[in-house]
């Protein structure tokens, strides 16, 4: 920020300066409001009573020891508030017309099918006598058997999560480009991999919370939730319930992260409104640690089958890959359509004829996966990433140089890729380059290579995670062409007030991104304010009715955008009224500095704040014209958004024990056109962060039963500031071709150019001692053990 920019004057531009966040305030004093500050007088507290088994039937609850403790208001089961609902939990990606969606209550009815599933609530005048009540609920299980295993559930004989379906498989979603069987049949090399990508708990500081309150007068309700998508949560509570969407309002205050696992609507959500409803009361809930590990949506979950073809120089002709994703025990918001998005960046930043991909989603007794940073582009990377690994040491070559043989050529306008879609514009070679040359690539191969050759009991490993991903998850004919149930366009309104001052309304909903920062930057360029004059509201559905919310690396892209048009419609309105203040031909004014004037003279001139305020008054605007300076903007892009990066991870592994530190992180990210470059490099440490906790951390795992064997953060590693390297990061500009600004996303870039580079890097650590495979997480066990059996010893 420049000493002009910061007395605040109007100085443009804003765009591209490390504007501070104007968010962070709040939440460093302590004066954010979090969904469990608000408690309204007469609040009854709500606590579900869970299974403590993957798979049972319901023989009989014993709710009256619970419903006798003091203070306890209500105890209900499935058949007391069945019939508030007029459906199920929906699923809004059902990806295949034969798609088996089994019916999912907010309370189980007849069955519990992963520990977790919600039997009972209790409404009490407390959260203590709640929790007393919840422990007395007596409830008799008949136990059946469980499927924890994604390939023992398709087995014939298994145990089926669903018995009226009668199968685990959910559906299979096929793709194919070129003649793949042909290219392979006549490949001088075929390489193939098995990766597996564990279930991980996407783990937000704040966890899930709702409280709902009936409107004093009328029927109305006001929903207060932790979640990602606000406009979500009220179009189908409205469905599933019945009350309108116009009297439901659903509020989004201070959201503690996300990650996916607030990109849902939840039983809760659905049971604090009806009970409400029926006790005309405010109604809250909490979640604990251990409940977002057994009734939060967990991310991943897949078995990646991966084949390259390629020539003996390097060249690939051809990608097979073939998927089981696991549902888990019910299909939430988007389950079965995570594994799908992966298929259109399976074949990465590479240039090849010929794929195919197939998905396969599995039902399992186990907490149903879902959305996770990164979401199926992700896994993707991580799956074509390691078969170039895996490709090179085939080949007896050098990892960066099958991959520079194989990216596709500097680009500007959309090129089509493998999986048919069209990318909007990459500079792959020369990302990838820069990051070898930050890193010292040359360098650590020679030192490599020393400490080969002198046995050293630590190793270095170098890996490297290229990526692409899908941004946006727009345009809505595409949405509609995969079956996803929702538009994939975004809204703004962009108005100025009597003083002068601006408000932003966005349908987006941040949680952590600086949106309230970025979209004043964006605003205050257009319309000649300072950022600071500037106020964006969201998270309300009451204050921004229509919006499709914050996930998938979308807000810039398609929020953003909305507010730029908006913004720009506000100032042709002004221009006109100045154009007409000041007796002069539109064409011929300028407007820099937030000032009107007649260009190549000295004379009269007039702020957008004077045209505000004389909007506001008018007794004085061109014939026909409204008053006020406001507009609204919605915008439904033409194409995804693709952002891009090369991140290199450079590890050393001691070979004694297994333990694996990081030495040095490089990342180069081209994300289009930067609004604010330190809000970029924040999403890029925590998503980086996140994509090395999945490589040599976290694992929520169960017993061969679908007992939760990582309950809580007690038994579940997640990394802590220590265990990160600082992270070396530069941005390149390509622009998108495909909204006006030029700009991507990044919000999940760094999650999904992590894990690959760092699994490559300490595989690559040890290749020499026989090692070709560690799944994730690379513990120091797993990497000791890998070590071991390429041994030929006893692990």
């Amino acid at each position: 920020m420049t000493a002009t920019q910061e007395t605040g004057t109007a100085a443009a531009p804003w765009v591209g300066t490390r504007m501070q966040r104007k968010e962070d305030q709040a939440l460093l004093t302590g004066r954010a409001t979090w969904t469990d500050d608000i408690a309204p007088p007469g609040t009854l507290h709500m606590v579900v009573v869970r299974s403590p088994l993957p798979h049972a039937r319901i023989v009989a609850v014993d709710t009256a020891a619970a419903a006798a403790v003091p203070g306890v208001r209500a105890v209900l089961t499935a058949a007391d508030v069945d019939d508030e609902f007029l459906a199920g939990i929906p699923c809004g990606w059902p990806v295949t017309e034969d798609i088996r969606i089994p019916d999912h209550r907010p309370l189980a009815r007849d069955e519990v099918n992963h520990v977790g599933d919600g039997v009972a609530v209790v409404l009490a005048t407390s959260a203590a006598a709640a929790r007393d009540g919840a422990d007395l609920v007596d409830v008799e299980y008949a136990e059946l058997p469980a499927v924890v295993d994604m390939a023992d559930a398709l087995a014939d004989g298994a145990p089926v999560v669903h018995e009226e379906m009668g199968t685990n498989h959910c559906y299979t979603w096929p793709l194919a480009t070129g003649d793949v069987d042909t290219a392979f049949a006549e490949a001088e090399v075929v390489v193939s991999g098995r990766y597996l990508q564990q279930r991980v708990v996407p783990s937000p500081m704040e966890p899930r919370a709702v409280v709902c309150v009936p409107d004093p007068v009328g029927a109305g309700f006001t929903v207060y939730t932790a979640t990602q998508v606000p406009h979500f949560v009220r179009d189908i509570l409205a469905a599933v319930t019945g009350i309108p969407d116009t009297r439901i309002r659903v509020v989004a205050p201070d959201v503690g992260g996300g990650f996916g696992a607030k990109l849902n609507v939840y039983a809760e959500e659905f049971l604090a409104l009806v009970l409400a409803r029926r006790l005309r009361a405010p109604v809250k809930w909490t979640e604990t640690r251990s409940e977002h590990h057994q009734a939060t949506t967990h991310g991943r979950g897949q078995i990646q089958d991966v084949s390259v073809a390629a020539t003996r120089d390097g060249k690939i002709v051809g990608m097979k890959v073939e998927l089981l994703a696991d549902m888990g025990a019910y299909l939430q918001l988007l389950t079965p359509g995570i594994a799908v998005f992966g298929a259109f960046t399976f074949c990465g930043l590479y240039d090849f004829g010929h794929y195919s991909f197939t998905a396969k989603g599995v039902f399992t007794n186990l907490t149903p996966t879902d959305a996770y940073r990164g979401a199926g582009r992700s896994e993707a990377a991580y799956g074509h990433e390691r078969i170039m690994d895996d490709l090179a040491r085939e080949l007896g070559m050098d990892a960066a140089e099958v991959r520079l043989r194989n990216l596709h050529p500097k680009f500007l306008e959309p090129r089509t890729v493998p999986s048919g879609v069209q990318y909007d514009s990459g500079d792959y070679e020369t990302c990838m380059r820069r990051a070898m040359e930050l890193v010292g690539y040359d360098e650590l191969r020679a030192e490599q290579a020393r400490r080969r050759s002198s046995s050293d009991p630590v190793q270095i490993g170098i890996g490297f995670g290229n990526f692409t991903e899908s941004g946006g998850l727009s345009p809505s004919k595409v949405a509609a062409g995969v079956r996803l149930q929702s538009g994939g366009w975004e809204q703004a309104t962009v108005r100025m007030t009597t003083s002068g001052k601006v408000e932003v309304v966005t349908g987006t909903s941040p949680h952590g991104q600086g949106h309230e920062t970025a979209w004043s930057q964006i605003v205050a360029d257009r319309l000649g304010v300072h950022p600071d004059d500037v106020e964006v509201l969201h998270g309300d559905t009451l204050v921004a009715p229509f919006g499709r919310d914050t996930y998938g690396s979308r807000s810039l892209a398609v929020g953003g955008t909305a507010v730029h048009l908006a913004a720009g419609k506000v100032l042709d309105k002004a221009m006109q009224i100045a154009a007409h203040l000041l007796e002069a031909d539109e064409k011929d004014l300028e407007f820099t500095g937030g000032r009107f004037s007649v260009a190549g003279t000295a004379g009269p001139s007039v702020t957008i704040q004077e045209v505000a305020g004389a909007a506001s008054l008018a007794n004085d605007l061109p014939e026909g014209m409204e008053p006020n300076l406001t507009a609204d903007s919605a915008f439904d892009p033409p194409n995804f958004t693709w952002p891009f990066g090369t991140h290199v991870c450079v590890t050393e592994v001691d070979t004694e024990t297994g333990f694996t530190r990081i030495r040095r992180y490089v990342a180069v990210d081209d994300c289009g056109v930067v609004v604010n470059p330190t809000i970029v490099e924040g999403q890029l440490h925590g998503g980086i962060a996140q994509g090395i906790g999945q490589a040599l951390y976290e694992h929520a795992t169960f017993d061969e039963a679908g007992n939760p064997t990582a309950g809580n953060l007690a038994s579940y590693a997640v990394p802590a500031a220590t265990d990160l390297p600082h992270f070396e990061l530069e941005q390149l500009v390509t622009p998108s071709p495909t909204n006006p600004m030029g700009v991507k996303g990044i919000g999940e870039s760094g999650a999904i150019g992590s894990s690959p580079a760092v699994v490559n890097a300490v595989i690559d650590a040890v290749a020499h001692l026989g090692v070709t495979h560690v799944d994730m997480p690379a513990t120091p066990q797993a990497v000791w053990r890998a070590i071991t059996a390429a041994s030929g010893q006893t692990a």
